[in-house]
Parts: structure tokens; sequence; C-alpha cells
């Protein structure tokens, strides 16, 4: 618990934030196991008010570090908590048994290796030491396996082991110096929210006014956010792992070997003083949920308890070990360890702060352990001095799970997840378990049989459609799949005719009130536009980065409807009301994303589709790009907004979702005469891409300005309000630019950007793709990509990494494709059209 007006927030302290167990003891899994652990040392001193209250002990996880990450910012959180570890020793006094012998990702099959080669080409620019190694240079490291079935490596040099118990005292002792005060054993029995944002927190010892709480209790978390009305999708699964006794082998050894992890086999394994400690991650058939946990709670006193053991279980993964490393065949076990792991519907934490809830911070979920322990301590504690994250990290965003992650969700989907903790993962992956929820748009019925669907949010939206005689089946893959030629259908449906998209999925808010003008324009860097039209304005965070990005209509004086991401639903919601609750602006917030269902229409014949069934004048001059208005489209209320993602002719039709179907037959039956069809978010990327338009999360987010992303238009520097960000975006703009997004075209093979590869220049990596896709129009690749002001003029030429290889790029003038608004005034003017 941190001491009231402790300024060292940032060191230490919340370092140790994600010390996992529980509200009244620690995990007692941290160390050797069979050892009794001595408790944190109990403070005498009692403060009434603090500045936050950690609720937790512990360190989440088993003790593997890597710096491995197949994502790309949770790479940051490995590098802050592995850099951390090796100073910690030093800064505290405490040893904490820190081994780094590095770690070896082992390739036996081909496509495991294109994953390798995959993974390599985002490893280029960040500060991660990666290598990608020849079977040979394996050996050497590791001299103890069997080579047969061994075709590459993964190599980490830096990554190894931690002893959990001795780095929680380091990390206590730490915190201590910095200023806080740790409280054991203190279980939290009640909290209770004041109207002034600050917390009661009560405890046998005492209760504490908190100005915030951070809840990291482990697999206690669930508890403590029912405490506040808080379900959160948590579950605890039975994680095995083996202990052997010597080997001669492994203690003939002259250096320790590096940390094995066996992918096909699905398990890892290192060495453990003299012998082998091998732990894997069994089936979703096989492996084990703890139900009772989740119907009844954790039994109280849970602590160094352990699960009784299963060899059954993991039989499959022991011989699968022994046979690549057969040294194991004739070693004793002294020791099989089952532990809860706690875990996440997709395995990622859940970190930051939660929306409807104020001044309430979650750290929990740790299914990968130890190594996010550090990192996200660091993470979180910048967060709070600052007002805003360090970096972007919406994929551990708690606000990403909503009302509809039920119980049964989440336990299908941490199944799946742990069975599945070693599976190859492709661009554009899809997992099926649990899906869909009972989220589906109105449509769902209606289009399942007829396209792959893809999740977000809890939605299930048309990815791409297939006809007739294709291939149906879902079919990843690192190069181009069964997907890539109905899609180019698609893109000329809408370029050619027209084309109808679910676009259920969108988070939309309505706000309303005597303060909602003010309120929007302290948000947003655009302006507000005027009764009957909409906008596209981002929010932007106190240091000048794109925090979101929305479209605002303005549909009656002083009411609002906005739209964002169907991942940024909850994202975006919780800042809009934290700035409304902070500045005491009388407005009225509404989530009504579940209300209503949205279809897109686009393409040339749009309009002479939809003027078929509403009376409404639909003509250009009357009803133009960019306006909103209330309307019957076949008697069915919509609210109409002209705009398209595609770029082309389109308006997109606000309605009540138990509508969906009425109006989606009634427009495909409009059509027939046009040829009308459907499309997906496959076709929909791809035209975009053309367009040059920027998506937020992909060239935009926490870790850009919009200045570097190209979005200048948009923000309206000299207008009034003193919108967030403004200050600062002045500053950037006075000092300049180090780097601008550009748009590059690529003539690749059968392999297509995805974004966050490698750009390479005179042999070094200089800076990274956002996304890309194939482009139907030029049949060549076409990427968003980073790069040094220097190298971002038109007609550079770059190198692009993809699986392995460089391919010349070169930087283009964007767009590629001229929107259909753009087009018609050059050709009103008398221009020419570019196509």
């Amino acid at each position: 618990m941190l001491r009231p007006g402790a300024q060292l927030l940032r060191g230490l302290l919340l370092r140790s934030c994600p010390l996992q167990g529980s509200p009244g003891r620690p995990r007692s899994v941290c160390g050797r196991e069979g050892e009794e652990k001595p408790p944190l040392s109990a403070e005498t001193q009692w403060k009434d008010r603090a500045e936050t209250v950690i609720i937790g002990g512990g360190c989440v996880g088993a003790g593997l570090t890597t710096y491995f990450h197949p994502g790309i910012n949770l790479k940051k959180i490995h590098y802050d908590s592995i850099k951390l570890y090796e100073k910690l020793e030093e800064e505290t006094g405490q040893v904490v048994g820190f081994h780094q012998p590095g770690s070896i990702r082992l390739a036996t099959t081909p496509v495991r290796v294109d994953e390798f080669k995959y993974q390599m080409t985002r490893t280029g620019w960040h500060a991660t030491e990666q290598y990608l190694i020849e079977p040979e240079k394996i050996q050497e490291m590791f001299p103890l396996l069997n080579m047969n079935k061994v075709l590459a490596g993964l190599y980490n040099p830096g990554d190894g082991h931690i002893d959990p118990y001795s780095l929680t005292m380091a990390l206590a002792a730490g915190a201590r110096k910095c200023g806080a005060l740790l409280k054991y054993p203190a279980p939290v029995t009640s909290l209770k929210a004041r109207s002034d944002g600050t917390w009661d927190v009560e405890t046998p010892q005492g209760s504490m006014r908190a100005n915030r709480i951070v809840n990291a209790a482990g697999f206690w978390a669930r508890e403590v956010g029912k405490m506040i009305g808080l379900e959160h999708p948590l579950i605890p699964v039975q994680h095995q792992y083996v202990v052997t006794s010597t080997i001669s082998e492994v203690k003939a050894l002259k250096r320790e070997l590096p940390v094995l992890r066996d992918l096909e086999g699905s398990y890892y394994l290192r060495q453990e003083r003299d012998g082998l400690l091998f732990g894997p991650y069994e089936s979703q058939e096989k492996m084990k949920v703890q139900d009772s946990w989740v119907t009844n709670g954790v039994p109280p006193g849970f602590g160094k308890e352990l699960f009784e053991s299963d060899l059954d279980r993991i039989m499959e993964h022991i011989k699968a070990a022994m046979e690549m490393v057969p040294v194991l065949k004739k070693a004793d076990i002294i020791n099989v360890v089952n532990g809860p792991i706690t875990y996440s519907p997709d395995i990622l934490p859940m970190v930051g702060p939660h929306q409807g809830v104020r001044n309430y911070w979650v750290a929990i979920g740790f299914g990968y352990g130890i190594i996010h322990a550090g990192g996200v301590g660091k993470y979180l504690s910048d967060w709070i001095l600052h007002g805003e994250p360090p970096f972007d990290l919406i994929e551990l965003d708690p606000n990403r799970y909503g009302k509809w992650t039920t119980t049964q969700y989440t336990e299908a989907k941490a199944r799946e997840s742990y069975g599945f903790n070693n599976i190859v993962g492709y661009p554009k992956e899809e997992r099926f378990a649990g899906r869909p929820t009972q989220r589906v748009s109105g449509l769902y019925q209606r289009l399942e049989s007829k396209c792959s669907m893809g999740f977000h949010a809890g939605w299930e939206q048309p990815h791409w459609f297939y006809k007739p005689g294709q291939d149906t089946q879902y079919r990843p893959s690192f190069r181009r799949t069964n997907w890539f030629e109905p899609v180019g259908s698609e893109y000329k449906q809408v370029m050619q005719r027209v084309a109808v998209t679910d676009l259920s999925p969108f988070g939309k808010f309505n706000i309303k009130g005597q303060d909602s003008i003010r309120l929007l324009d302290h948000l947003f860097a655009n302006v507000i536009p005027k009764v009957g039209f909409t906008n596209i304005s981002h929010m932007l965070t106190p240091k000048g980065r794109v925090y979101a990005e929305l479209t605002v209509s303005h549909q009656s004086p002083g009411e609002f409807l906005l739209i964002t991401g169907s991942g940024s639903e909850l994202h975006d919601l919780r800042w809009i009301e934290e700035e409304a609750v902070k500045g005491g602006y009388d407005v009225e917030i509404k989530n009504i994303t579940d209300e209503l269902g949205v279809l897109g229409v686009a393409g040339p014949q749009a309009r002479k589709v939809l003027q078929k069934l509403t009376s409404e004048d639909l003509s250009d001059d009357v009803f133009k790009f960019l306006q909103t208005k209330s309307l019957k489209v076949s008697n069915i209320p919509v609210t109409a907004i002209r705009i398209s993602y595609t770029g082309e002719l389109g308006w997109e039709l606000y309605h009540r979702r138990e509508d969906s179907v009425a109006l989606y037959d009634a427009i495909m039956n409009a059509g027939q005469e046009e040829g009308i069809d459907n499309f997906g978010t496959y076709a929909m990327n791809a035209l975009r891409l053309e367009k040059a338009f920027r998506a937020w999360g992909l060239e935009m987010n926490c870790d850009t300005n919009p200045l570097e992303a190209g979005l200048e238009y948009f923000v309206k520097l000299n207008k009034p309000a003193d919108f967030i960000g403004k200050q600062a975006l002045k500053q950037i703009k006075a000092k300049g630019l180090k780097r601008r997004l550009v748009c590059l075209t690529l003539a690749t093979d059968d392999v297509d950007p995805e974004g966050n590869e490698s750009i390479w220049y005179n042999g070094k990596v200089v800076g990274n793709t956002t996304s890309g896709s194939y482009s139907y129009s030029i049949q060549k690749s076409l990427a968003f990509a980073y790069v040094p002001v220097q190298l971002s003029e038109v007609g550079q030429q770059v190198e692009v990494e993809l699986l392995g290889k460089n391919y010349p790029a070169v930087i283009i003038q964007e767009p590629l494709v001229l929107t259909e608004p753009t087009r018609n005034r050059l050709q009103k003017k008398g221009g020419k059209d570019k196509t």
C-alpha cells in the first residue's frame, strides 16, 4: 500500500503491482515446492489514507522468462521485466536467483519454419534480440537433443528463469524503499466507492481511504471484483510440471542448457540443478478447469496447497519429450506439481482502468506468468502517474470484454487457449470455441451459411463470402489462401456495382445534454460538425497521441451519435465518461451498441438501389457526402449517414437490431436488377487501403501522433477550444517530425504484407509496416508503413521483409485510388479521374 503523497510511484512500488495472491495471504506456490515460505514481513504502521491501494501478494506465475512474444508491444513488457530483474539484486540487495541461459523454440515442421520467419520480420524494429538458427547451432547449444526432426530454431539470448519467491521478496524490499507500506495479513473484506471517486477499503486491521485501488489478487481477482459488482472473466486451470532427479549427462555439462520449447510436443523443458524440469500444455479435451472455484469461489485459506497430480493426462507429452530429449527415458521423477493458473478467455492479462467504475484498476489474468510482472507494474505506474499509457496495449484492455462474456464463454475459451498454447499462430487467425455469443447481429442466421465469420468483441461479422463450388473451409496460411479469389470478386462488386456489408459490431454512443458540445469540443481535435452533418474526429492523449478515432454525427441540436470500432467500444466509452466526470459536464452518455444494427451499402449503384426504397431525395446535391438524416427505408426507420469506409458511394444505415433482416432483405430484393451482392471485412480492408484510409489500432494508436500519421486534415489546432493534447501537439509540430506514415507498393509472389513487418534500407531496419493487403486494382501488394522523414518522399525505394525474404518496395503518392466524392469534384471541375 502506498503512503499518501509518495512521489516515487514510478520506482519499484507499482513494478511489484502484479504480485498475485489472496487478499488474505500471498501465493505460496512461489519458490520451491515443499518448502515453507516465510510471510512478507508485516508492518506495524497503519495509515488511514493512501494514494493507491494494491490488493494482492505473491508473484504471478511460474518462473520462465522470455523476450519472445508474438504480439508487438507485449515484447516491451517482456523486455522491461527482464531488464528490471537483471538489476534488482543490485538495487535491493536481495538475491533473486535469475538464470539467463537463453531459450530455443524448435521447428519440426515446414509450417513452423514459416511461423518463425513470420515472427522474425516483426523483431527487427524492436530492442529484443532474436535469431533464426540452423540445426547445427541448436545441437551445439543443446547437445542432449535428438535432431532427427529439428528443422530450425528461434533463439532468444537473455531468456531463462527466475525464482518467484526470491523475486517477490526483492520487489517487496524495493517497494518499501520507494515509500510503500506493505501489510500482511490484511484480507480485504469490503470495497465501497464514494461519490468523489475515492474508495473505502475495509480489512480486519482497519479501514483505509484510497484515491484508487488496483486489483492484483491473482486467482482471488474474481472475488475482489464481485465486491463491487463486476464479474471478471477469469478461469483457474490446472497446470502440471515434472521435476526429475539428477541426470548424469546434465550434470556433466559445462554450462546451463537453454530453455527448450518443443511446440509440436506442446511442452517447455529447462535445467533444474542437475536434472530437468518439464511442463506440458494438455489438449483442451484433457486439460482440467477448476470449475468448483468458479461456482463456489476459491477455498478459504488456499495458498501453498496443490491439486492432485495426474500423469495420465500428460503422458503423450512425456513421450514426446523423451523422444526429443532421450536422457529423460532413464530419469527418475522426484516431483509432480499441479497448481492453478488464472486464464482470461484469450490467455492475455487484463491491465488498466475499468470502464464503469471510477479509479478501479486491474492487473489480473496472467496466464503467461512471471515474465509480465515487472513490465506490467512499470506500465501501470507510468499510466497512473502521467494520465495515459506509455505505449499502446489495447489487447490487454480489461474493457475488451463486456456483458456478453458469460462464464460459459470464458470457460470454453480458456480451455481452448490452454490447449492451443503452442499451436501455429497464423495471420487472420480465428478460434471457434464459445461462439457464437448472445451478441450476434440480426443478420447472423441469414448470413452464417454464406460466409466465413470473424469474431469482433463478441459479434460475428462476415470476413468473406463464398459461392457454390468454392472451398468453404477455414484454411489459415502465411500465404494467399482460399479467401484470396472470393475477396477479389467482392472488391470488384463494390467498385463496379453495389454490395451490402454487416457493420453491426461498431461501438455506438448517444451523447446529449446542455454541455454536450462543450464536452466534445474538449475531447476531439476536430471541430464539432453542424446539425445534420458527420465528421471524423480523434481523441488525443495529453501527450498528443491518438487515443481513438470516431465518427461524430450531430443529429439534432446538442444530440450526437458517436461511432467507433468494435474493439474500441468500452475503451473509448471509459475515456469519454471519465472526462465528463472530471470536467463536471452536464451530459447524458448512453451506450447503444447492442440496440442498433448497421448495414453498409456501397458501390456506384448504391444510390439507385436505395432510392427505390425511400421517398427521401438521395441525389448528390440534396444528400451530400458526410450528411446524416433520419428517414425510412422500406418503411423501416433508419439513421442514414452518407459515408463508406470503402471510399465509394455509400451509406451506413443505423436501425433497430430487430429490423436488420427486414432491411437487408428489402435492399437485396431492390438491387436484383443492379446485380447486388454481399461483401465482407477483407474486401473492405483492401478498398480502404487503396483509398489511403487510416485504421485505428494500425496506422494510429497511443504510439503515434496524428501529424506523423497524416491526419492533419482532421486536427484543428486553431479552434478556440483547448482540446486534450492540443498544447503537446503544437510542441510536436514545432520540433518537427522524425517519421511519417507512407503508402508503398511491392511486387511479391504468393504473400502479402499484414502489418508490423520490418522495413529495410541500405541493410538496416528503418521502420515498420502497419497494415497491408493485395491491391486488386494494380495487382500488387499495398501497405502503409512508418519510415524516417528523410525516406518518406514519393519514389523512395525501400525493402519489406516477408517470410524471410526482402521484397523491393516503392513509396507512392497516396491515395492509390481516389474516393468517389473526390472523383465527383474533379469531374465537375473538368479534372482527370485517378483510378
